[in-house]
């Protein structure tokens, strides 16, 4: 692959943490504008090694979990606009793709420092939490770069999909030589930033450590990371399973958030929403603070009303569709439709204003990003464990999800997900149709680049993306299992009942893959193809 001469934006940071530059974050930051030479000056670093833009828009819009409102419904934006139409992107600003790519490589490179500075002093064992903290900032940063703007792992194509530059040091010259490299050696990567740093957090040098890269965090990343990271031999299953199990303890019931205290709050969403990002929950486990218009786009406001998760989605394939709980007035937390707004939320994202000038009531819109909680940890394990088949396990985890989640008094079995998720009986009325767009159904076919094998295995994967997609709805999740998954999706426009089809994206539409940045692109990055 040919090499190329560039000068990143993230280059500029990374050379001013030898320091004299004037980017925002070492603006905030003054004590850091000097050498890193103390323990105190490298912990206080990586506070910046987490990303200040959050992927949940442009995965979101990019997903299943919006429609087309026709009528006279306006987007909040052009970047609302585009992603919803898997448009290449030319919105620069918060929630872009720009700020996404250049705020991940600002924090990759804020970890660089901190790297750097503790190699210099000689890597002492006092400052290997710090070091532990960096390894994992700066693999969870460029495993959010390839998810985004690369295809899906893939043990088949992979090593030879464009991935994406992987940073392991501070540059020194204004114009280094990046490659994009393959998505499987990005993958290689950070499985060694990973399997590296996990030893070495550290919970005890936080005042608040669900806002770091705390130990239960660094599991749950791990967990997500080798359910992603699929291998013919099926061993990076185990590894899923093994770290969620650190996660969730011997006893998983305790760990998951209580589903029924916080849905019997108001349903108004900020209260829900405060209670659901709450730094004292215990299903929280990584939380960060994100410049984002997000929480407008998609709350209960006449805002963004043109593409949004609507009844046409709840009703049919998301939250208020018959599950293995029963129906929607099983869940603790309701998910409600707003009168005058083709819109149903998930009360979990609210935006908090900063005002940076009082006087004219000018600031700045942020979301606090839930990065990892429990209740998503146990259904990758769920998972884990179908497809290593151990079935009997996958449905104990999805019963112990669901009796959190829900008031269901139902035990989930192998038996009864067959009997919901599986192949559709006309005699018996058994089973699940699959989704066409004009009649949708949770279940969309699958057509991942490894084996899931038909009959229980596919009925359990069909139930956990089903859970998953209800679970993590507004935070982006949704759009990276139609990747793994290959699931195709359409864009349509629902208008008075009325479906139309506008578009697809089909297993193998190269549009899955985010288009790079258009100033990365000519500054010389290989770009991602397009069809």
């Amino acid at each position: 692959m040919e090499k190329k001469y560039i000068y990143y934006p993230f280059m500029a940071l990374a050379m001013t943490v030898a320091l004299s530059s004037c980017d925002d974050f070492l603006d905030e930051m003054p004590d850091n504008r000097t050498e890193l030479d103390t323990e105190a000056k490298i912990t206080s670093m990586l506070v910046s090694a987490y990303p200040e833009t959050n992927y949940a828009l442009l995965a979101e819009m990019s997903s299943d979990n919006a429609d087309d409102n026709g009528g006279t419904w306006t987007a909040y934006n052009k970047l609302q606009e585009e992603a919803a139409t898997w448009k290449d992107a030319t919105y620069k600003e918060e929630d872009s793709p720009y700020s996404l790519w250049n705020d991940c490589y600002k924090a990759i490179a804020a970890a660089n420092a901190a790297l750097d500075a503790i190699n210099t002093m000689g890597n002492p064992s006092s400052l290997d939490p710090q070091r532990g903290e960096a390894l994992l900032c700066r693999a969870y940063n460029h495993f959010v770069l390839v998810n985004i703007f690369s295809k899906a792992y893939s043990p088949k194509t992979s090593t030879t999909d464009l991935g994406i530059p992987y940073m392991t040091h501070l540059e020194t010259t204004v114009s280094p030589e990046y490659t994009r490299g393959t998505v499987a050696e990005v993958y290689e990567k950070i499985a060694a930033d990973i399997e590296a740093g996990l030893p070495l957090l550290n919970d005890a040098i936080y005042s608040v450590p669900k806002y770091h890269f705390n130990k239960k965090a660094g599991y749950a990343f791990a967990t997500r990371f080798y359910l992603y990271y699929v291998k013919d031999d099926k061993s990076n299953y185990d590894k899923a399973i093994q770290y969620a199990t650190v996660v969730l303890t011997e006893n998983p019931t305790a760990m998951l958030r209580d589903w029924a205290t916080v849905g019997a709050l108001s349903p108004n969403n900020s209260i829900r929403a405060t209670a659901f990002i709450n730094v004292s929950e215990k299903a929280n486990l990584l939380l960060y603070s994100t410049s984002s218009s997000w929480g407008r786009i998609h709350g209960p406001y006449g805002l963004g009303e043109k593409y949004t998760h609507n009844d046409m989605i709840a009703n049919k394939e998301t939250c208020k569709t018959i599950s293995i709980w029963g129906g929607y007035s099983m869940l603790y937390f309701s998910i409600p439709s707003y009168q005058g707004l083709p819109k149903v939320i998930m009360g979990k994202m609210a935006e908090y204003f900063e005002i940076t000038d009082p006087v004219n009531d000018i600031g700045n819109a942020h979301v606090m990003f839930p990065a990892f909680t429990t209740d998503e940890v146990i259904l990758n394990r769920a998972e884990a464990y179908t497809m290593k088949k151990d079935y009997t396990k996958a449905a104990a985890d999805l019963d112990t999800w669901i009796h959190a989640f829900t008031k269901s008094t139902n035990t989930v079995t192998v038996e009864s997900v067959n009997a919901l998720y599986g192949e559709y009986s006309e005699a018996t009325g058994t089973g699940m149709k699959f989704y066409t767009p004009k009649t949708p159904t949770p279940k969309k076919a699958l057509h991942p680049d490894f084996t899931v094998e038909s009959g229980t295995q596919e009925s359990l994967i069909h139930a956990i993306l089903h859970v998953r997609r209800i679970l993590t709805l507004h935070e982006g999740l949704r759009w990276f299992d139609i990747k793994r998954y290959g699931l195709e999706i359409y864009r349509r426009t629902v208008y008075n009942n009325e479906i139309t089809v506008n578009d697809e994206l089909k297993a193998d539409d190269s549009r899955r893959a985010i288009q790079l940045p258009q100033s990365v692109i000519t500054a010389g990055l290989e770009a991602n193809p397009r069809n």
